[in-house]
């Protein structure tokens, strides 16, 4: 009888949460839905650009099932503008492959396309290749490790904020000190600085771990590293305060992982985004981890110097501020003064 009678309180209390029970069976619906069009999309078409001619080369790659095109003249700045998979140079019965690798898996698949569209012909099957990102001994891991290093430190940062102002909240802490002369703002501010001094720390470990002990792969400049990551943190930071407004447990803030985080995984790089319908990549372009993903892939896998993630960076500062200012009007309800 005793372990029905807490079957029942349990039962009760869940009904009453109707902010829980939504997240139990809509949460998964939604992330379920996401994935099913994400895996569902069908890669792009590899583009090929050929330069120089060889009729009897160019008749076997028109019958291919590459995205030809024929240049005069081409270079590696608009293989990396253009997001050419490949770019083929023939010259005196020679041939030069240099390959984007972006995507690993996609420059894999140029070079077993070519040979066999070369199968049966007096062209070499083995054609010399370059690189415009990374080399030959590239793995995925080298190309989508910088994604995964934004991602840890949004998901704590986020996580730990969210619950430490909850706690805060629940404890009565916050409205003791709502009840003081004290503005909103310095409020949010001085919760975000002293929160955020923890996430500095945090975020400096975790990039200077992945780097110089896990030996992940940079290219750029480490500074610039560390400046997204903290871009990073403080967004995770403000979003997680902003979302602990909206809890009433540390149960409830969990509960917005999957909302808020797991959708944002599918937009990282992570899974290729090339194939993807446009409606679903305008859902990326609203949630933070797609920029950091794009600037920290660009600093630490392609060289990317400051004024190309330029862009990226304010569009994660215009973040913070939206977020922080959300901040300061959600602390109005809980004043009542």
């Amino acid at each position: 009888m005793r372990m029905f009678a807490l079957i029942k309180r349990i039962t009760q209390q869940l009904r009453k949460d109707k902010r829980t029970l939504a997240l139990l069976f809509v949460a998964p619906l939604l992330v379920l839905t996401l994935m099913y069009f994400i895996f569902a999309s069908e890669p792009s078409d590899l583009k090929l650009v050929v330069t120089g001619s060889n009729p009897m080369i160019n008749e076997v790659l028109e019958q291919s099932d590459f995205e030809l095109m024929q240049k005069e003249k081409y270079s590696k700045d608009q293989m990396a503008e253009e997001a050419v998979d490949a770019w083929l140079q023939i010259e005196n019965g020679e041939m030069q492959l240099t390959l984007l690798n972006d995507q690993r898996q996609r420059a894999k698949s140029v070079q077993i396309m070519l040979v066999q569209s070369m199968n049966g012909t007096d062209a070499k099957q083995s054609i010399a290749a370059d690189f415009v990102y990374g080399d030959k001994n590239t793995n995925s891991f080298d190309i989508f490790s910088p994604m995964l290093i934004g991602f840890f430190v949004f998901f704590f940062v986020f996580l730990i904020a969210g619950i430490a102002l909850l706690k805060e909240r629940t404890t009565g802490t916050l409205e003791r000190l709502l009840a003081t002369p004290i503005k909103r703002h310095e409020i949010v501010s001085g919760y975000l600085l002293g929160y955020g001094l923890f996430a500095l720390i945090q975020t400096v470990i975790v990039v200077l771990y992945a780097i110089n002990v896990l030996d992940i792969v940079l290219v750029g400049s480490i500074w610039l590293v560390l400046l997204t990551n903290i871009l990073v943190a403080f967004v995770a930071l403000s979003l997680g305060t902003l979302l602990s407004s909206f809890a009433s447990s540390e149960f409830q803030m969990v509960q917005f992982i999957p909302l808020v985080i797991v959708p944002q995984i599918f937009f990282t790089g992570i899974f290729p985004l090339d194939g993807m319908a446009d409606w679903l990549l305008q859902i990326g372009k609203v949630m933070p981890l797609y920029y950091a993903s794009a600037a920290l892939n660009g600093v630490m896998y392609k060289g990317f110097a400051f004024q190309d993630i330029a862009i990226d960076l304010l569009i994660l500062f215009v973040f913070a501020v939206i977020f922080i200012t959300l901040n300061i009007v959600s602390l109005k309800k809980y004043r009542s003064f």
